[in-house]
């Protein structure tokens, strides 16, 4: 990525000029250019997420070209929110040092900053909730992930008998039976307790029978899975609070900090709220598809046109009911339900030309989260530190501001 080859220049150009000495003017117009570059590598990371999703929907679906593991960074798949996220920590890295590095510390008690630092900290820590369940999200589709490889290593068998395709049907059976539980029990708040795991079975009485035995199978093949959140939490909720403040800042701000306060906010609010519809995470009903961004700011163009693409991408998957738009699940989800049908009308012996094309579709989705799955948990565990680190020097900024505003005892 090109604005990723400037970041350490830029780092070092910042760091070098704060500590030299020079008049306010000049240092004036070296922070302006600051600015200007900043939101320049912006725009680049963020134009270039946004051309690659745009080459990716040029392919109709059933293009050999949408199984190419080349083509891995097509938008919403795992190697395009591994680029979003490398595009993130750039910009954060960045901010960081425009806010922070060798900054005095007195502009922080200057208006407007002392009021958009607390709301940036309060957005950080909601943003850290965030990352959290979307890593418990990331787990469990490594589960599924298992259960889709028990189908693919049982229908590649040769002759394919009952008990191959049995085994493949129970196994894309709950697959299929958590993505449906998932979504539409845990997140859509039926169920009386949150903090569920897998290992809990459903409710008596015969108006549940059929959904305790989804439970029961789905139990059985995984082992127990909690949410490490409170039983009210909220995806579209958090995301939603995280979106409320967030007001584009008016010109002839003092300390001219207020529009890069802004801009990473807004970066952080579109990077969680991807990631949230994206993957499965507790109570995403209602989540907006609409974030309120300005549309005369340059840095903004690419950032909305991803938003709208994903937001018509959010209103099909409500409509659907599907689990996540991670493509990769969307893929999975098509192909078992396309093999569980085989399934149901297999009779031996059968033509195993249609599903083997079904069942190497199934091994290309498996391959791609195999190799892509635990390097996207990592990202986000490093957002996930890095927006903590950041949050500690900006309190440690505050702290100084603290004791610059104590009166000093005569």
């Amino acid at each position: 990525m090109r604005a990723t080859d400037n970041q350490g220049s830029f780092l070092n150009r910042i760091s070098i000029r704060r500590n030299q000495v020079v008049s306010m003017d000049v240092n004036h117009e070296q922070e302006l250019e600051d600015l200007e570059l900043f939101q320049k590598h912006v725009t680049d990371r963020f134009s270039d997420l946004l051309q690659s999703s745009s080459s990716s929907t040029t392919a109709a679906p059933s293009d050999a070209s949408a199984f190419d593991p080349v083509a891995a960074d097509t938008l919403l798949s795992i190697g395009w929110f591994r680029k979003l996220l490398d595009a993130f920590l750039c910009c954060e890295a960045e901010f960081k040092a425009v806010l922070v590095m060798g900054r005095d510390p007195s502009q922080f008690a200057k208006p407007p900053l002392d009021r958009l630092i607390p709301e940036l900290l309060d957005r950080n820590v909601k943003a850290l909730d965030v990352c959290n369940a979307v890593s418990h999200g990331v787990d469990l589709i490594r589960h599924w992930l298992k259960l889709a490889e028990i189908a693919v290593y049982a229908l590649e068998q040769r002759p394919i008998g009952e008990g191959q395709v049995r085994r493949a049907k129970r196994a894309l059976t709950t697959l299929l039976a958590s993505m449906t539980f998932d979504d539409k029990e845990h997140h859509h708040g039926k169920s009386t307790d949150r903090s569920w795991s897998f290992g809990r079975r459903g409710g008596a009485g015969a108006a549940a029978a059929a959904a305790a035995a989804i439970k029961d199978r789905t139990a059985a093949n995984f082992r127990s899975l909690s949410w490490s959140v409170a039983k009210s939490w909220s995806a579209s909720k958090q995301i939603q609070a995280m979106s409320s403040n967030l007001t584009a800042p008016r010109g002839g701000e003092p300390t001219g900090l207020a529009l890069p306060v802004y801009l990473m906010s807004t970066v952080s609010v579109f990077v969680m709220w991807a990631l949230v519809a994206a993957i499965p995470c507790q109570e995403r009903t209602g989540l907006p598809t609409h974030l309120p961004i300005p549309r005369q700011m340059v840095w903004a163009q690419p950032i909305i046109g991803l938003q709208e693409k994903i937001g018509e991408e959010w209103k099909k998957k409500e409509k659907k009911g599907t689990s996540g738009l991670l493509e990769e699940i969307q893929r999975m989800e098509k192909v078992s339900q396309s093999l569980v049908e085989f399934a149901d009308s297999f009779q031996f012996p059968a033509e195993t030309e249609e599903v083997a094309v079904l069942v190497g579709e199934l091994a290309e989705i498996c391959s791609k989260m195999e190799e892509g799955l635990v390097p996207l948990q990592q990202q986000v565990r490093e957002v996930f530190h890095r927006i903590v680190r950041s949050r500690a020097e900006v309190l440690d900024v505050l702290d100084q501001v603290g004791k610059l505003s104590t009166p000093v005892p005569y």
